[in-house]
């Protein structure tokens, strides 16, 4: 136990201390605060991975009780107030905190010559380790008004990580901040709630059926709340351009990976801890899964900008997590976290990527671009894994929890509810958006680095070894991941956490592998055994004229039908006039109230005394109802 709490100490306190220290350090030493950045991260990792790995510590803890917080002088709080010290040390805390810790290390070594003069942001490195710290606090905290603290904390470090250099990332950093705070006050509103009605604010005492109107609001307000930070629909039109917006570690760290890992961990302890929900609140749960899946990815097809196409991903993915924990079954809930795990894999390595691209080419246009394969190898190879991880394709680790989420969407097709009978529309949805995914990343792939070389760009190098290690290291994880998912990673990661599970059917991904493998060998083996030599090269003859060698294809044309096709035509011009985006509807509903209340009150007495009784009126009426 009192270990414990030493590596307790040192991963709470730490990074504040040093993210506080970092603050005051001058801008001109920004190699000295990168440096000592990535060795507090690596210190908050290996003190994460002892407590992880340390058997037989308990649920709770009481910070008061065990003498933590005495050299604070908080000593004298007992009883009730001690309860807002309550950490919650389960496996799912625990597991969380570890993939924090772990991408905190990769976007510091990354960011070490990322964030040079060029891409400089003001307090980067005392931003992220306060963003580390926070969401640690977060995930630790039992007591829901400590948790609210923290939660709250984070959408600010998440405004000041988008540079501002101009009015569009401006506006993009003021949506992000706008949004997230207004969740949080809608949060702060369900957490009043459920103390209203429980009398209690820690989360391990919770336990709330959906049974009435006031319950349901209590349940809304928090899922909300989960919903904007982990960019779920239809709160997640922050996050395209927050991506499109930030520096590229800023995008990998908190929209990829610390945003949906916090975001779908609250989902999880929504519906699983604190509320008990009924049938028909699971069938609207699916119904936003399958929605954030299908229109994120719609999006993603027709975006011409590299990093808003990453964003929209960023989205869609949730709606595979969402699907999965709403399920309410244990393989469910596997698949889910699972796919949160994955996606912050492949979706921060492919932000890294866009920052390794954007850094070299200056510029994130795909029209730009292309045949940068051979200048940028490593960088390719790792686009290319996390691509087809991203699009479900064996043996990769975005496959082997889709595949896990498709398994619970059968199995939950065997109850009787409306939910459960229409398992076959959420199945679809969950396939139709992963083929998608793929058709939309060959548009991403193709478009960066196959074709012909743009002239601009036949001088362009790999990145430094500091920026395609961390790239490196997660394309090799997502790999692991898929090959050995159903007789490693599940057991040992994952069935702590949720328990038992028991796939449907026959699944070993261990042997998908390897036949896959055995495949690709005997087809190159054949290659050249019986086809090396033995084919002639010629001229492109193309509507009967010769295709010149310096002409291209242009990779913002690939599913330019979709998006004139009948019903999809109207509907993507009203998207991008952002009809569909709530922050700008409730921004132009908001605007014209208030010009109404304006025009209204124009200074004259009569009318200002007339409003002054109307409101009292008004006031009255409400109090005696």
């Amino acid at each position: 136990m009192n270990l414990i709490i030493t590596y307790l100490e040192i991963i709470i306190l730490l990074p504040v201390i040093a993210g506080v220290i970092l603050f005051f350090l001058p801008e001109k030493y920004r190699k000295i605060k990168s440096l000592a950045a990535l060795a507090v991260s690596l210190m908050v990792l290996y003190y994460t991975v002892k407590l992880y790995f340390s058997g037989g510590a308990p649920g709770q803890i009481n910070l008061i009780e065990t003498g933590f917080l005495n050299w604070l002088g908080t000593s004298y709080l007992s009883g009730s107030s001690g309860n807002f010290f309550m950490l919650n040390l389960d496996n799912l805390a625990r597991f969380i905190l570890l993939l924090v810790a772990f991408f905190s290390v990769l976007i510091l070594l990354y960011s070490y010559v990322y964030m040079d003069r060029k891409n400089a942001l003001r307090n980067y490195y005392s931003l992220i380790l306060l963003t580390l710290w926070a969401s640690v606090c977060t995930v630790l905290s039992d007591s829901l008004f400590m948790f609210i603290f923290f939660w709250g904390f984070l959408g600010l470090t998440l405004y000041k990580l988008i540079k501002g250099h101009d009015e569009e990332s401006s506006a993009a950093a003021k949506k992000t901040f706008i949004m997230i705070g207004a969740s949080d006050g809608i949060m702060i509103l369900g957490i009043g709630i459920l103390w209203k009605i429980t009398g209690h604010f820690n989360i391990s005492e919770l336990t709330v059926r959906t049974s009435d109107a006031i319950r349901f609001c209590a349940f809304l307000a928090l899922l909300i709340g989960s919903f904007t930070k982990a960019g779920a629909f239809p709160f997640h039109t922050w996050v395209p351009d927050f991506a499109k917006n930030a520096p590229a570690p800023s995008s990998a760290y908190l929209p990829a990976s610390l945003d949906k890992l916090l975001g779908i961990y609250f989902l999880t302890r929504i519906c699983n801890d604190i509320f008990i929900l009924s049938g028909w609140i699971r069938l609207v749960i699916l119904i936003l899964g399958g929605l954030t899946i299908i229109i994120a990815v719609m999006m993603a097809l027709i975006q011409h900008n590299y990093k808003k196409l990453l964003g929209y991903h960023a989205v869609s993915q949730v709606g595979y997590m969402v699907t999965g924990i709403g399920l309410g079954s244990v393989l469910g809930l596997v698949g889910g976290l699972f796919h949160m795990v994955n996606h912050a894999l492949y979706k921060s390595g492919l932000f890294l990527a866009s920052g390794c691209i954007e850094s070299k080419t200056g510029t994130d246009k795909l029209e730009k671009l292309g045949g940068l394969s051979r200048q940028m190898p490593i960088t390719f190879i790792c686009s290319l894994i996390f691509a087809l991880s991203i699009s479900g394709v064996p043996p990769l680790n975005g496959f082997a929890s889709k595949w896990i989420i498709y398994q619970g969407i059968i199995d939950f097709g065997k109850g009787t509810g409306m939910a459960n009978h229409l398992w076959i529309v959420w199945l679809s949805m969950a396939v139709i958006g992963s083929a998608l995914t793929l058709a939309s990343f060959i548009k991403f792939i193709s478009g960066i680095f196959l074709g012909r070389s743009r002239t601009g760009l036949k001088k362009v190098k790999e990145v430094s070894w500091m920026m395609w290690t961390p790239m490196l290291i997660l394309a090799l994880i997502c790999t692991g991941f898929g090959i050995f998912a159903s007789k490693w990673i599940i057991p040992a990661l994952f069935e702590p956490v949720t328990g038992s599970v028991t796939f449907i059917g026959v699944w070993d991904s261990s042997f998908i592998s390897l036949l896959i493998a055995v495949s690709i060998i005997l087809g190159i083996s054949f290659y050249l055994i019986f086809s090396m030599g033995r084919f002639r090269t010629d001229e492109s003859f193309i509507g009967g004229e010769t295709n010149r060698r310096d002409v291209g294809f242009e990779p913002t044309s690939f599913y330019e039908t979709i998006r004139n096709f009948g019903i999809l035509k109207p509907l993507y011009g009203w998207a991008e006039r952002k009809y569909f985006d709530i922050y700008d509807v409730s921004k132009i509903i908001t605007l014209k109230i208030s010009h109404l209340f304006s025009a209204a009150h124009n200074g004259i007495l009569s009318n200002l005394a007339f409003w002054v009784l109307a409101g009292l009126i008004f006031m009255f009426i409400f109090l005696l109802i």
